[in-house]
């Protein structure tokens, strides 16, 4: 059974720069779009970044200038490189997976049913 597994958080200091891994076993991860979502305590889920089988990637606009998305088909595995680190981004990190636009994968109303496979999450905290 496929699954996509999440790592590389942890503690950041604000200005500072963290890359965050998503692993995809069980399935062929080339034909899907993944992407990255947060959740901050008490707020929703939002939708931070994405990058389809081609390669080309959507930021939301909050992170827009200090997230990049990259992917390796070949490894499975996908990661999303974060800049300018600032409290406001301390938040749970999950990665998705599925046969969508990343256009749908960020903008449906329920972002975690609009995914085919959902990670546990990573933990970063931006603090001095």
């Amino acid at each position: 059974q496929g699954q996509v597994v999440e790592s590389g958080g942890g503690l950041v200091q604000p200005g500072g720069s963290l890359t965050l891994a998503c692993t995809a076993t069980g399935f062929r991860l080339n034909y899907y779009s993944i992407a990255w979502f947060r959740q901050a305590p008490g707020k929703e889920l939002e939708g931070v970044s994405c990058i389809d089988p081609p390669g080309s990637t959507t930021n939301a606009n909050s992170v827009q200038g200090r997230a990049t998305m990259s992917r390796d088909n070949a490894k499975a595995m996908a990661h999303l490189q974060m800049n300018n680190l600032q409290p406001s981004d301390t938040a749970r990190y999950f990665c998705g997976a599925a046969v969508v636009s990343c256009r749908q994968a960020l903008g449906v109303p329920d972002l975690k049913a609009g995914m085919d496979y959902w990670g546990k999450g990573t933990l970063v905290t931006v603090s001095s």
